[in-house]
C-alpha cells in the first residue's frame, strides 16, 4: 500500500487578533476521507502532537457531512491529536505529501526549515507534492538543491487575494499567499472566489480554496494510480 503524508500546522494564533487559527477542517477531512481506504495515511507537523483545528472552520463546515464525521471519527481524532514529529520521518518512505490549509501554515510551515527541506527532497525524489488553499504556504518558500524555488516556473494556484479580502484578513496575515507564490516565480492562476479549482503541473498539485480539497485528493490518487 502506498503512503501519503499530511503535513499539518502546529500554529493556533491568528496574528495579533486574539483569535484562533490552525488547520481548516474540510481541507483535512475531504482528502483524508477520499484517500484513507486506498492509502496508508500519516500525519506529521513540525513539533508533533496536536494540530489545532481552526474553530471558525468547525462552525462554517457544520453542515459538511465529511468534516463533521472526521471530527467525530476516533481514528481521525487520534491522527490529528498525535501527529508525528516531521524531523523523524524520511521523504523516501512516502509516495506523496499533502499540505492542507487553514491560516496556520502561513505562520509555521512557510518558514519551517524541516518542512521546507522535506518538501525539497520529496520533489527531487519524484514524489507527488500537493497543497490546498493556504497549504501552498508550505511550498512557497522551498528552495531546491540548485538554489531555485520549487514553485518557480510551475503552474499553480492557492488562496486568492480576493478571498483573503473577503474574509477580512489581508491586513492580519504575515503575507498574501497569491503575491508570495508569484514573487517566487510561480505561474499563479485563479478562478472565481470559493469555487473549486485544481491545477496540476507534473507532480505538483494545488487547489485554490476549501472547495478544492477533494479535487486535490482525486488528482493525488490519479497520479499515484
Amino acid at each position: 500500500m502506498k503512503s501519503i503524508l499530511f503535513i499539518v500546522t502546529n500554529h493556533s494564533e491568528l496574528g495579533s487578533t486574539g483569535k484562533k487559527t490552525g488547520y481548516w477542517v474540510s481541507e483535512v477531512a475531504h482528502p483524508y476521507n477520499y484517500l484513507k481506504n486506498k492509502y496508508n495515511i500519516v500525519f506529521a507537523s513540525p513539533k508533533g502532537g496536536v494540530s489545532p483545528v481552526d474553530p471558525g472552520s468547525v462552525v462554517q463546515e457544520a453542515n459538511d457531512k465529511v468534516s463533521v464525521e472526521f471530527l467525530a471519527d476516533p481514528v481521525g481524532k487520534e491522527l490529528i491529536a498525535n501527529t508525528k514529529v516531521l524531523s523523524t520521518l524520511k521523504p523516501k518512505d512516502f509516495d506523496a505529501i499533502l499540505y492542507p490549509g487553514g491560516h496556520g501554515p502561513m505562520y509555521d510551515l512557510f518558514s519551517d526549515a524541516t518542512s521546507n527541506a522535506f518538501a525539497a527532497e520529496s520533489w527531487e525524489l519524484g514524489k507527488v507534492i500537493a497543497s490546498v488553499c493556504h497549504g501552498p504556504a508550505g511550498i512557497a518558500n522551498v528552495k531546491l538543491s540548485d538554489g531555485t524555488f520549487l514553485v518557480a516556473g510551475k503552474n499553480l494556484t492557492g488562496f486568492a487575494n480576493t478571498e483573503e479580502d473577503a474574509v477580512q484578513l489581508s491586513s492580519v496575515v504575515p503575507f498574501l499567499l497569491e503575491d508570495k507564490l508569484k514573487e517566487n516565480g510561480g505561474k499563479y492562476t485563479k478562478i472565481a472566489d470559493w469555487v473549486s479549482y485544481v491545477v496540476a503541473d507534473g507532480k505538483l498539485v494545488t487547489g485554490q480554496n476549501p472547495a478544492s480539497a477533494e479535487g486535490v485528493a482525486k488528482k493525488i490518487d490519479e497520479l499515484l494510480s
